[in-house]
């Protein structure tokens, strides 16, 4: 194995780096994540939703997750009135509905098949584009800047033999099972 260049970056510098939200960006960023699409059902039965790769599992003990949402959502009055939203995460025949949930379109429910969760409040559930999907309940609400995090109790899941879709770097990709040569294996690794 080669031995990998170090670069010594100063404390201000590390400092001035981490408040740049362009270097924040680029440091998450950089490693690759699961798409999903997280959705609700509005007080009006109005579907709404949007792309993120800031899903986080919880605990397996009560099973729960985390999801950010932006302040500015069109998707968060839903969740806040309904208490409860889907996450889907998506495959690769799911990349379009990703790049159209990212949008600001306006009838994005128009372009993708969907059914209500019977768990969660109704919240879509896209079950032809995605690899799996978490139906939640709210348990509780933070505010932290600009966004939203809301934990929430998974009360149901589905899970289907599809090819997970990536993120990164602004590119997409496909899960290979395959290690690739060039890269050494890791022993010991989760």
């Amino acid at each position: 194995m080669s031995p990998i260049a170090m670069t010594t970056v100063s404390q201000t510098e590390r400092r001035a780096m981490m408040e740049s939200p362009d270097r924040f960006r680029e440091l998450f960023g950089s490693f690759p994540t699961p798409v999903a699409i997280v959705t609700a059902m509005g007080a009006d039965s109005t579907p709404f939703g949007f792309t993120s790769n800031a899903v986080c599992a919880v605990s397996a003990a009560t099973p729960s997750l985390l999801i950010s949402v932006g302040a500015g959502s069109r998707t968060l009055p839903a969740i806040v009135a309904s208490q409860a939203f889907a996450v889907n995460f998506l495959s690769v025949e799911g990349q379009a509905a990703s790049e159209l949930f990212a949008s600001k379109a306006a009838d994005k429910f128009a372009h993708v098949d969907w059914e209500p969760s019977a768990l969660a409040a109704g919240a879509p559930l896209l079950t032809d584009i995605a690899l799996s999907y978490a139906e939640c309940r709210i348990v509780s609400t933070t505010r932290v800047d600009d966004h939203w995090l809301f934990t929430a109790r998974v009360e149901g899941t589905a899970v289907f033999p599809r090819v997970p879709l990536l993120y990164r770097r602004g590119e997409y990709s496909a899960w290979s099972s395959h290690h690739d040569a060039s890269l050494p294996v890791l022993e010991g690794a989760l």
